[in-house]
């Protein structure tokens, strides 16, 4: 139905998603660029598609997936893994050891980190969609070339300044700290205090990780 209502829902989802984007294409950016040269255009088209599609099952239990105890906790925790990942091996100012994943590995990594960030925006687009199908799925369809043409970008950017690596796992970090505090099992956690103690873990390890004696870096 084409009234006020819906064009109101329709311009909702479409800023949620302009503003929820840039964290998942940050992480496609980042893992891809841990590819060869000639694999990253494909992980991140292989990526985005992978996520897609976990945000299209997401979208149909979502109200069952908020309410299950733990499960931002997981995904989190994952994020920050993967957030430790990338930095835990790279110097400043030289050039990332791509070749470090295999593209099933980096797709099937972005797919779950994407899912662990992604659990606000499916909420946030069934909420406004109304029951509308077929407003969730525009909302789901507009995100692809949003995450891929963020991710293309980003990608880009970290190539030229690799330094921007520590820059977007420190993002990460927050992100997943924000995701773990939102969990029941976090027992009313603050929020803020949670991503800033996730930024601190992850550049805190990676520091580690790259000035200890016996570090490889």
């Amino acid at each position: 139905m084409l009234n006020e209502t819906f064009w109101l829902a329709l311009a909702s989802i479409i800023w949620i998603d302009l503003l929820l984007s840039g964290d998942n294409a940050v992480v496609i950016a980042l893992v891809s660029n841990r590819l060869p040269a000639n694999q990253q255009k494909w992980g991140i088209i292989g990526g985005t598609v992978a996520a897609i599609v976990l945000r299209v099952v997401m979208s149909f239990f979502a109200a069952l997936l908020l309410g299950v105890p733990g499960l931002s906790l997981i995904g989190g925790l994952f994020l920050l893994h993967v957030a430790y990942g990338l930095v835990s091996g790279d110097d400043e100012g030289k050039e990332p050891k791509v070749g470090s994943i295999t593209l099933t590995a980096a797709i099937g990594t972005i797919a779950v980190a994407d899912a662990s960030m992604s659990l606000d925006n499916v909420l946030a687009v069934a909420a406004l969609a109304h029951g509308s199908l077929f407003l969730m799925a525009f909302g789901v369809l507009l995100s692809i070339p949003l995450v891929i043409a963020g991710a293309a970008i980003i990608s880009k950017v970290i190539a030229r300044f690799p330094i921007m690596t520590w820059a977007g796992a420190a993002l990460l970090g927050w992100v997943a700290g924000g995701i773990i505090a939102a969990d029941p099992w976090s027992f009313g956690a603050n929020h803020y205090m949670a991503s800033a103690i996730g930024v601190v873990i992850v550049i805190g390890l990676g520091l580690i990780k790259r000035f200890r004696p016996d570090s490889d870096a």
